[in-house]
């Protein structure tokens, strides 16, 4: 099973391991399909004993990091707890919010019919997440949203409920896919024995950095992850095609 399949090295030292995960992949094992690839088992093979410190949806492509003493997992895991991480994702959301930056501040919890999903509701999870527009398009936006809580699907549900989910989440008001034809209109022309293949298949979510303090040396540092192959190429034809 070849790591570059699912993960780069972004950095590594005795304590830590920091990667670039790539989206499709699970961070820990389903409960369900135990068989299912995901990191924590690659890791587990590589390294041996490892240590998970947080989470990103199988979707959700971007900095990931894990801990490889029970020492620096107690000092990361409270660093999260405390909210003295500072974590920044980049989202492609349709539309264009009102504010060009602004705080969300929604609490969640558990859908009560849909397994696994989240919604806005007063009794649920504080839950708070700021955004600032990176980028318009005519039809969609490029936000870059920082999370001061870490809730499941919080990005996703929070977007959701301003208006401008992301462009590609059937669960939370999206769609099932982003195909060129979308925003390229009239323009697009494809062969009468040709069938168009979707640009985006999956959540438009990518944790590009990550901001903590190193559980050994106290040293404040920040990971960067690149944008994914697939995002940059949408969001090259976005400038292309519906220009704002």
């Amino acid at each position: 099973m070849a790591k570059q399949k699912y993960y780069e090295i972004i950095f590594e030292d005795e304590a830590i391991v920091v990667l670039n995960k790539f989206a499709q992949v699970l961070t820990i094992p389903d409960r369900h399909k135990p068989d299912l690839v995901n990191l924590y088992n690659l890791l587990q093979a590589e390294y041996g004993e490892i240590f998970i410190v947080h989470r990103l949806d199988r979707d959700t492509s971007g900095v990931l990091i894990f801990a490889k003493t029970a020492a620096a997992h107690k000092h990361l895991n409270d660093q999260f707890v405390e909210r003295r991480t500072i974590k920044k994702y980049l989202a492609l959301v349709n539309g264009t919010p009102f504010q060009e930056e602004a705080r969300i501040e929604a609490a969640l919890v558990a859908h009560p019919s849909k397994s696994g999903l989240m919604m806005v509701a007063n009794k649920g999870k504080a839950s708070t997440t700021d955004y600032k527009i990176v980028e318009k398009f005519k039809n969609y936006s490029l936000l870059e949203c920082s999370i001061l809580t870490g809730r499941t699907h919080q990005i996703r549900v929070h977007l959701k409920h301003i208006g401008h989910p992301l462009c590609v989440d059937l669960n939370y008001g999206g769609a099932a896919a982003l195909y060129l034809s979308d925003f390229k209109k009239r323009k697009f022309n494809l062969g009468k024995l040709e069938e168009e293949q979707p640009m985006l298949t999956r959540v438009p979510l990518h944790a590009f950095q990550l901001t903590l303090e190193h559980p050994v040396s106290g040293e404040t540092m920040t990971f960067e992850a690149e944008l994914p192959k697939d995002l940059r190429a949408t969001l090259n034809q976005l400038g292309k095609w519906n220009k704002a």
